[in-house]
This record gives structure tokens, C-alpha cells and sequence, in this order.
């Protein structure tokens, strides 16, 4: 391939390939094999094959995409995917030189794969693979087509080049926690009293759908139980309603706690809530570009132990973007279990983060903020700040 053309190959990749040539090379990774759907669709520009979107599973294997990548060579580049996206490829074709829409399952995927490393010159190199998202059929069919190769986990590599979110990025998720905010406004005014736990779920579940997001989940509590799944329990008069929901707008997650109440909140509830907004407002006080992410972390965690609720409240901050938890990632399992690496890297523009504050009042219920926050040069900016007071029910 002449310069010209290898040029105009490197203007098409829809990701920042100097940044990962880079982030490759310090973990001395020659060549990706990325097979998480998450990755693949960061890789290809945002692109998810909607057929397998809700579940892998088919026949005796599941669907595995695969996205090849070599440090420096876009020109080198490979997608392998399921035979019926031969059609998405025909109408929105795939950025990657080599295309093979040929697999059923993942150990034909991995087989495809190792014949385009062979191909590229790379059977003996160290190719990075996400070990968390490749079956082990997969992984054996690698080991064995390409033994003098040797597979590293390039796990950390690719979260590292998804923790800034391009301006596209950040108004998907903009868009995502916006749309749950009105679809939580709505499902607020419009249950009554006596509306069952399964009910308001189903309720948020078409708000959002309707609204254009892919409904994920949808957490909630009534009066003072600190029990969030669905059962035959009902909203009534006085007590407390959260509504915890993630959607997906176009990838890409909105994760967001607010409010209810059915009539006008009482002065407790007012003060436990103040509370709460009290240890948010602390970490946002910090939520800027330079700012040590563990100084934010801490700067919360002092506002909280002042709180009269302490013994009762938790407060947790991290990561967002195409999945809920990911870089940075500032707190060490607490409550997801993974190592705070970031706590001690200062927040960069373009990160986005979840920032939660839960209390679990022994007598009024499970209280909860959290917000979604892109971190600015100047500061930060809230995605879907509305509705973060008691919202009334409809009685």
C-alpha cells in the first residue's frame, strides 16, 4: 500500500490511533484482539450489531466480534463478525481494510482471527486480548494456531483510551441522562398511591424506551425499606420513593438516582435529603482537571463523617461512559470490587464521572443522589440535573 493510500486509511479510524500506538507500546503490546462488544464498538466508530445486542447466546457457541489492530498499521486492521452483519457492512461499511463476516460462534472468530495474524506477520508477537471478554474455546484456538505468539491482557490498555470521551462521547451522555432525568420526572407524577413496586417499574421502563433509550435497569426502594428489587409492594401516602435507572442512549450508559415522595415532604425528609446534597456538593467542589481524584474523594468523605447521618450514609464516585464503571476508577472496592489506580491521577478534562451519595435512614428509607459529571478545564458540567429535590407523587 503507497503512502497516499495508507494516509487516507489512517483519516478514517474513528478513534485517536497515535494515543493507543502509544498506550500499546508502554505495555509492550505489538498487536489488539479486541473481543469485548464494547471495545469492538469504540473500535469501529460506535457501531453495535443489534441482533446479538441483549444476549450472545446462539446454538451451541455465542457471537464474538473481533477487532484486530496492529500498533502503527490501521492499513493492518480486520473486523471479524457474525454472517448476517455482511449486510450492515454493505449499507455502512466497516472502517477496517479486512472484513470477514463469516462466524457463527467463538471459536470460528478465533480461528479467522489467527489467520489474520499470520497473514500480517504477527503469529509470533505479543498481542494484547481482554481475558475477562474471550472464552476459553477462544483463547485455546489462539494459543494453539499461533504458539510462538504470546497473549497479554490488554484490559487496562483500552480502558485507558476510552477515559477521555470525545465532544460526540460526552453529548451521548449528555442525551442518556437527560432522557432518564424526564422519564423519572414522569414516572414520578404520574403513579398514585398504591402502585406497586412492579408497576413503577414497568412504568420507567416505557418512558425511556419511548423516549429513544435502551432500558437496563431500574433499582428502586419504597418507604422504609431498603430492599431495591421488584416485588408486590405498593407506594403509599408519606413515604419515600427512589428510583435508581441506568439507560443506554447509542452505547453509551445514563446512571442516575432521584426522589419521590407521595404528598409534600415533611422537615425531616427535607433535612436528610440537605444532608446528603451537602456531601455531593463537596466532591463537586473538587470535580475539576488537575484536581488529584483521591483529594475529591476525600474532600466528600470529610463532608459526610460531619454528617448526623454518617453511621448510615456511604459515598462513592466513578468512572462513566459505555459501560458504568470505568476509568477512572478512584475508589478501591468500595462497593464494586476493583483497585482505585486514578485515586492518585488528576482528574482530565473529557473524564466523566458518577458521583452517589446513599443513605440507608433506619426509619424513613433508602435515600439517594447521584449525578453525572464531566469534568471541564474550568470545573465540571451536569448531565440531567434536574429532579434533584423531592419530587411529589401523584398522590
Amino acid at each position: 500500500m503507497n503512502i497516499a493510500t495508507t494516509a487516507a486509511r489512517q483519516s478514517t479510524v474513528p478513534f485517536d490511533h497515535a494515543k493507543l500506538d502509544g498506550l500499546m507500546d508502554e505495555a509492550g503490546i505489538d498487536v489488539l484482539v479486541a473481543t469485548s462488544k464494547h471495545n469492538v464498538q469504540y473500535l469501529l466508530g460506535g457501531y453495535r450489531f443489534i441482533f446479538f445486542s441483549a444476549m450472545e447466546a446462539i446454538g451451541h457457541s455465542r457471537y464474538l466480534p473481533v477487532l484486530i489492530y496492529e500498533k502503527g498499521k490501521p492499513d493492518h486492521a480486520a473486523y471479524v463478525g457474525n454472517r448476517m452483519e455482511g449486510g450492515e457492512h454493505q449499507n455502512n461499511p466497516f472502517w477496517t481494510p479486512s472484513v470477514q463476516t463469516a462466524t457463527w460462534g467463538s471459536a470460528d472468530a478465533a480461528k479467522l482471527a489467527a489467520e489474520h495474524l499470520k497473514k500480517i506477520g504477527k503469529d509470533t508477537a505479543r498481542i494484547g486480548i481482554e481475558p475477562p471478554f474471550m472464552p476459553s474455546d477462544a483463547h485455546g484456538v489462539l494459543q494453539s494456531a499461533l504458539p510462538g505468539a504470546t497473549l497479554v491482557d490488554a484490559t487496562s490498555t483500552l480502558e485507558r483510551l476510552r477515559a477521555i470521551k470525545t465532544p460526540q462521547e460526552l453529548e451521548k451522555l449528555r442525551q442518556a441522562s437527560e432522557l432518564i432525568t424526564d422519564s423519572m420526572t414522569a414516572v414520578f407524577t404520574g403513579q398514585r398511591a398504591g402502585a406497586s413496586k412492579q408497576e413503577i417499574v414497568d412504568a420507567l421502563r416505557r418512558e425511556e424506551t419511548n423516549r429513544g433509550l435502551q432500558f437496563e435497569y431500574c433499582l428502586l426502594t419504597l418507604g422504609a425499606s431498603h430492599n431495591r428489587a421488584v416485588s408486590p409492594q405498593t407506594w403509599n401516602k408519606g413515604e419515600v420513593l427512589s428510583l435508581d435507572s441506568g439507560g443506554n442512549y447509542h452505547g453509551y450508559i445514563g446512571d442516575l438516582c432521584r426522589m419521590g415522595v407521595i404528598g409534600e415532604p415533611d422537615q425531616e425528609l427535607q433535612d436528610l435529603l440537605a444532608e446528603i446534597e451537602v456531601v455531593q456538593q463537596a466532591a463537586f467542589s473538587l470535580c475539576r482537571a488537575g484536581t488529584l481524584g483521591g483529594d475529591m474523594i476525600a474532600h466528600a468523605e470529610k463532608a459526610l463523617k460531619a454528617s448526623p447521618s454518617a453511621a448510615f450514609t456511604d459515598f462513592f464516585a466513578h468512572g462513566m461512559g459505555l459501560i458504568s464503571h470505568e476509568a477512572p476508577f478512584l475508589m478501591t472496592n468500595h462497593p464494586v470490587a476493583y483497585e482505585g489506580v486514578d485515586a492518585g491521577k488528576p482528574l482530565e478534562a473529557g473524564m466523566v464521572l458518577s458521583v452517589e451519595t446513599t443513605m440507608l435512614h433506619p426509619t424513613r428509607g433508602f435515600i439517594k443522589l447521584e449525578d453525572t459529571v464531566a469534568i471541564t478545564e474550568a470545573g465540571y458540567e451536569m448531565f440531567g440535573e434536574r429532579g434533584r429535590g423531592w419530587n411529589v407523587g401523584g398522590g
